[in-house]
């Protein structure tokens, strides 16, 4: 399996661009928010609204911390993006290869062949390992202290 393929036309491999793009504004965006030192809610920097499964059930939901993972660690706090989230940093890394590889390959006219069999089981299976941890940590955490409406007045008076 070759990991690139020549085409005719750079528009043709349009989608690396675009991906290229996306990991830019992840990394742009998480080198201007500052990690927040409890794990979680660094997303609310940007106007989001904080976690619903935080809020209703005081537990994280499998994607809780990735903003704050990936911003430590575009800050060097390693501790704290690996506290955050384990699966940030990784992550992260893979989306800088991938997104480096797309923006080389558009460059040179080449576009990256993510169809075969190894690249699928291996997505497949990061999927599955992602989801398992994160209901895992969703059942085996301590959860959030205080009444949910306690924790939504906190966040919005940040």
């Amino acid at each position: 399996m070759a990991l690139f393929e020549p085409v005719q036309h750079r528009k043709q491999a349009t989608g690396q661009l675009t991906l290229f793009a996306v990991w830019l504004f992840i990394t742009v965006t998480g080198a201007v928010l500052h990690a927040d030192p409890s794990g979680h809610g660094t997303h609310t920097q940007l106007g989001l609204p904080p976690c619903p499964s935080v809020l209703l059930f005081s537990r994280p939901c499998p994607g809780c911390g990735l903003t704050t993972s990936i911003t430590a660690f575009l800050h060097g706090q390693l501790g704290l993006a690996f506290h955050a989230h384990p699966f940030g940093p990784v992550l992260y890394m893979g989306l800088t290869v991938w997104a480096l590889l797309g923006l080389f390959g558009w460059l040179k006219r080449w576009r990256l062949d993510g169809s075969g069999p190894l690249f699928t089981r291996a997505m497949t299976a990061f999927v599955v390992v992602f989801f398992v941890f994160g209901i895992v940590r969703a059942v085996v955490s301590p959860g959030f202290s205080g009444k949910p409406e306690q924790r939504f007045v906190k966040v919005l008076a940040r």
